[in-house]
């Protein structure tokens, strides 16, 4: 992996996408859980071809500022910049914008690990 990989994903916004549909208020827009979903998988995007078949990327740190509310129906782009890679750490720049505006901004790292190992590890707690 190398600094300056890049990776979009974008989605309109649905209702199981909504604030409202964590029961939390009765308001019609983008949650930040799913916003940071959408960031998350704009950062896989930027490596996926740079990942070995018996690698699996996991996200351990987000960081974001959720700007601006997004209403049901209008289209979110995620970016994201590989920005450092520490052995097997990826630091990731990451932001989203509708069809109006910026909506959020943040930073996102990720772990690469190999698949078998952590199947062996999820395995051994499971038995605990």
């Amino acid at each position: 992996m190398v600094p300056g990989l890049t990776g979009t994903c974008d989605m309109v916004v649905k209702d199981e996408d909504l604030v409202s549909s964590l029961g939390a208020a009765a308001i019609h827009v983008l949650s930040t859980p799913r916003l940071i979903q959408l960031m998350e998988a704009a950062a896989l995007e930027a490596i996926k071809d740079y990942m070995s078949s018996g690698e699996l990327s996991l996200g351990t740190r987000v960081s974001i500022q959720h700007l601006s509310a997004t209403p049901l129906g209008m289209k979110v782009t995620a970016h994201a910049l590989l920005k450092r890679v520490e052995k097997n750490h990826l630091f990731f720049l990451v932001d989203a914008y509708d069809e109006k505006e910026k909506v959020a901004e943040g930073e996102h790292e990720r772990l690469l690990v190999s698949k078998d190992r952590l199947v062996q590890k999820v395995a051994k707690k499971r038995e605990r």
